[in-house]
């Protein structure tokens, strides 16, 4: 789609009465109810998955200290984990990944008060992790998988044997990949007998359940507006990377400097 589109269909967009607005809106209504019950109908399903128990002993570097999987869950029983794309070398976490953890912090009270626990974890040295945590001013724990297999095993970490081949096992597919890192987020249930279980895993554009900025910009006139960039979210920067006020710039020029 030409990169002008969007800002034609802002600049030529139909006028109506507010009788005429209204009978549309309804019938978009309708149709927005219909995607609220399949969401309900999807989240029952996602519960009733079978669960995986997690036999292996996975150890953490926290700021702690070394801390098993089901020490992570600070005496709750569900744990959510954000698969964060910050590898050992890296001077900073993903952007991206990074979009998506800013959406955190207000979040965890709430979270924490339906028996949820909710980290982050990236193969990053600890110390790499919390020079990038208080650069960006993050409060939520973030621990590291450095040293132990729970990035891969859990399909977000790619080995060079693995990518060497052209495709790696990504959101339950064998698929080209071009990173050694990739999304994702992961649900845990820790019993009364201490025993972990995994339940769901979610990949790709699935993580957008973390982005309810995506929410906020899809019910805005432009949308999401990425038509004309070379990935949807080319545009995305870590917070405090933005320039001050782009919109007074005119976006629609943007990458033409």
């Amino acid at each position: 789609m030409n990169a002008n589109t969007n800002y034609a269909n802002i600049a030529n967009h139909p006028i109506v009465s507010m009788d005429r607005w209204i009978t549309e809106r309804k019938a978009l209504l309708a149709r927005e109810k219909e995607l609220t019950r399949l969401r309900d109908r999807i989240a029952r399903e996602r519960r009733a998955l079978p669960w995986v128990r997690v036999e292996k002993d996975y150890v953490f570097d926290t700021l702690e200290g070394p801390r098993a999987l089901g020490d992570l869950f600070e005496g709750r029983r569900q744990l959510v984990v954000q698969h964060f794309m910050f590898a050992p070398g890296w001077e900073q976490g993903c952007p991206s990944c990074s979009f998506m953890a800013d959406h955190i912090d207000g979040a965890r009270p709430h979270l924490e008060q339906r028996d949820l626990t909710f980290l982050v974890v990236s193969r990053a040295p600890l110390a790499d992790i919390e020079r990038f945590r208080n650069r960006m001013g993050w409060g939520f724990k973030w621990v590291s998988s450095h040293g132990n297999d729970f990035n891969y095993d859990f399909g977000v970490s790619f080995g060079m044997k693995e990518r060497s081949s052209g495709k790696v096992r990504y959101n339950y597919t064998l698929q080209p990949f071009p990173h050694e890192e990739a999304p994702g987020i992961s649900a845990f249930y820790r019993d009364d007998a201490g025993t972990v279980f995994h339940t769901y895993s979610t990949y790709g554009r699935g993580v957008e359940l973390m982005m309810g900025a995506y929410d906020l910009l899809d019910i805005a006139p432009k949308g999401r507006d990425e038509d004309g960039l070379t990935y949807p979210m080319e545009w995305v920067q870590h917070h405090d990377r933005y320039q001050q006020n782009p919109a007074a710039k005119g976006s629609c020029c943007a990458g033409h400097d």
